[in-house]
Parts: structure tokens; C-alpha cells; sequence
């Protein structure tokens, strides 16, 4: 019975922290409001948090009322970073430009090392992703794959799981997830209209990102080094792959929007 007494006092200090939290935060949003519409008095204001994946955060405006879903990776940020981010999404909401100083304060936050991390970890936790088929119609990704790996990799690559999209896109061709370890490639190049060689420059470009990881350098994240540049022109049909994709996206845009 006393464990129980005990445990039961924490939480209810826990909840009444929390409560704490919730309404600074409100004061926070109200804040910017006045901030950006000085004239009139801010709606009622809800903020609570919200179990998104990876650092995700939402503000609506509904029935005389504002609701904000703060990602819960963000329960522990100061509220120095908290302003910042009350700022940018109720400039969001208003259409209005966000003060200087709004953003950095909140980056600066989200961009730290332990975020990153937490943020990677909830996108394995609680990330889901759609995962159809290698094989597709006309190429196999597969065989793709094992093709590249063994020209351009030494064999080295792991194989990572390789799906064709769901729907067919043209916005984005491929995509590598390295938190599901996962490669996507639009279904719109899986067509006897689209050259094999512009599958494999796409499919490369995806494997290229497993070679040269995501660098973060003061809170930047670069995806694209110079040596990753340099490694991608030594495909061997670089240069007809991208004037082919330069010449066909309105093509492919055309596909995807009959489907």
C-alpha cells in the first residue's frame, strides 16, 4: 500500500507539472496572436501534446477556437525554444511573416543531437512504411540492385528492403529512408517507356545515400556532399539520365495525375 501511496504521488506531481506546461504555453500562443494581430483579442487557445511521428506539430483554427498539437519529442523544450515555435505556427495560421529570431531559437533546438535522435527512434517506433513489390511490371529492382551493387559498390552495399511506390509520382522519383532502412522508386518508371538506364541512375542515387550518410555539421543536415556529387557522375549514363528526367517529368506528370 505505501508503493502504491507513493507511486500515485509522483503522478499526480507529474500531471500537475504538465498542467503547469500547458498553460505557460497557451500564454505563449495568446502572445503571439497579439503579436501578429494586435487589434483584436486572441480566440480561446488549446495546446496539448501529441504522439507524432518524429517532430511534427499542428495548428488549427475551428469553431472560434485555436487547437496546437505540439509533438510530444518537444515536452521537455525550454520555452525560450517553445516562443519560437508558438511564433512560427501562428504565423502559419495568419499568413504573416515570421519575426527574426523565431525560427533560430527553435531550430537551434530541434537540430541538437539528442533531438535528432529521439526524432530517428519514434520514426522506428511509431513510423510505418507502405512496402508493395521489387518487382514490377517491367524492372526488377532487385536484379537492379545487385547489378549496381556489384559495378559501382564493390558488392559492399547491404540491400536494403526495395519497393516500387505505391502510386505513381513524378515529383520524387526514388527515396532512401535510413531510419527503416528502406528504397522507394516512383512505379511511374516502371514502363517499357522509360529507358533501363534511367531506373539505374535513380536507383544508384538512392544507393549513393546508404554510401555517403546524412552529414550534420552545426545543426545542418547535408545530403548531398561534394563527394557524393563526385560519385554520382561516375554512373555511366549520367548525363542521358538527367536529360531524359529533364525532358519527360511533364510526361510523368501527366501519367500520375490519370491514375
Amino acid at each position: 500500500m505505501c508503493g502504491l501511496k507513493v507511486n500515485q504521488n509522483v503522478l499526480t506531481k507529474q500531471l500537475r507539472v504538465k498542467r503547469i506546461l500547458l498553460d505557460q504555453l497557451k500564454t505563449l500562443y495568446e502572445e503571439a496572436y497579439r503579436y501578429f494581430d494586435p487589434r483584436r483579442e486572441p480566440p480561446p487557445v488549446e495546446v496539448r501534446f501529441y504522439p507524432y511521428v518524429g517532430i511534427n506539430h499542428t495548428i488549427r483554427a475551428r469553431d472560434g477556437r485555436i487547437y496546437v498539437r505540439v509533438g510530444d519529442i518537444c515536452s521537455e523544450m525550454p520555452l525560450a525554444c517553445h516562443r519560437g515555435l508558438a511564433y512560427i505556427l501562428v504565423g502559419k495560421l495568419l499568413r504573416k511573416r515570421i519575426p527574426p529570431g523565431a525560427r533560430e531559437v527553435y531550430n537551434a533546438y530541434i537540430r541538437s543531437e539528442p533531438v535528432r535522435e529521439a526524432a530517428a527512434e519514434s520514426k522506428r517506433t511509431r513510423g510505418t512504411k507502405v512496402v508493395t513489390t521489387s518487382k514490377g511490371t517491367v524492372y526488377d529492382l532487385d536484379e537492379i540492385f545487385g547489378r549496381l551493387n556489384v559495378a559501382y559498390f564493390g558488392g559492399v552495399i547491404e540491400r536494403p528492403t526495395l519497393t516500387w511506390s505505391q502510386r505513381r509520382t513524378y515529383r520524387i522519383l526514388g527515396h532512401h529512408d535510413a531510419v527503416h532502412d528502406h528504397i522507394t522508386i516512383s512505379r511511374s518508371l516502371d514502363s517499357m517507356d522509360v529507358p533501363r538506364f534511367v531506373v539505374e541512375y535513380v536507383l544508384f542515387h538512392e544507393m549513393l545515400h546508404i554510401a555517403h550518410p546524412t552529414r550534420h555539421v552545426n545543426g545542418r543536415r547535408y545530403n548531398h556532399t561534394a563527394a557524393f556529387r563526385r560519385d554520382e557522375k561516375r554512373f555511366s549514363h549520367y548525363a542521358q539520365a538527367e536529360k531524359w528526367i529533364e525532358q519527360n517529368v511533364r510526361r510523368l506528370k501527366r501519367q500520375a495525375r490519370r491514375r
